[in-house]
């Protein structure tokens, strides 16, 4: 079955690299008019020559609390609607534990991975999605459903996030449907510290699918909440190559 997505606008935050870009790319190969946004200008051009088809940018900061409604509605003035949100952005300046974390970091995670999702879909809801009908997507992490040495603090907003999708969902349905995609490893510059080298390859033959996530792994499901899943809201699908499900080890059997 092929996936359309003709005559749709979708925005996707983050959108100039990674699992944002591979989003967008999806979208765009199925018909969409595509607006992506991130920081930097000169990057959101190139991802949007790379996306091709129906593709623009507006640059800027997710967590600057008048950005909201600037790309919005500059994605409505663009092409006359705005039907899917993909909460895509994200940020993790702090790796160790939670309990060491100082305010500031704990406030910019917060900032861009808990309260933009939230205010973006806010605006999007009252600009355009009360009326007409949507579909938002979050992009979560398969860290939220642990706990972790190191990404603690990122795993408990990412966690957040799942519960955020659950309940915008029960609010905002019929009308709109609301989901979550939960990635786990995916080859990318923002994860890069986790998987180059010979540390990738290790976890990749952990999983059975024996190899680790790509961008456009993420980009298929996106299409697919977006496209077909027409009955199908507060729902958190884990794409994970099987990690969920992966062998942790032989327990000894019990004689007898």
């Amino acid at each position: 079955m092929e996936l359309r997505l003709d005559g749709k606008t979708a925005l996707v935050t983050g959108g100039s690299a990674g699992i944002g870009k591979g989003i967008a790319k999806a979208f765009a190969d199925a018909g969409a008019n595509v607006m992506i946004t991130s920081r930097k200008a000169d990057k959101c051009e190139a991802a949007v020559a790379d996306i091709g088809g129906e593709c623009d940018f507006i640059a800027a900061h997710i967590g600057h609390l008048d950005q909201a409604e600037r790309v919005l509605g500059g994605t409505i003035e663009r092409y006359g609607s705005l039907d899917i949100l993909v909460n895509n952005a994200a940020t993790n300046p702090w790796a160790g534990p939670m309990i060491d974390c100082d305010v500031p970091r704990l406030d910019k995670t917060y900032e861009v991975n808990l309260r933009a999702p939230l205010q973006w879909t806010q605006t999007a809801w009252q600009m355009w999605m009360a009326e007409h009908g949507g579909s938002v997507i979050n992009i979560a992490s398969v860290g939220g459903h642990h706990t972790s040495e190191a990404l603690g603090v990122y795993c408990m907003f990412k966690d957040a996030l799942m519960h955020m999708t659950r309940q915008l969902a029960a609010e905002l349905g019929p009308k709109v449907r609301v989901n979550c995609i939960a990635p786990g490893l995916i080859r990318t510059d923002f994860a890069r510290v986790l998987w180059d080298g010979p540390r990738g390859k290790i976890i990749a033959d952990q999983l059975p699918m024996k190899r680790l996530g790509e961008p456009s792994d993420i980009g298929e499901a996106a299409l697919f909440l977006s496209a077909a899943a027409t009955w199908l809201t507060g729902h958190v699908m884990d794409i994970d190559g099987g990690e969920c499900v992966k062998i942790a080890g032989e327990l000894p059997l019990e004689d007898g």
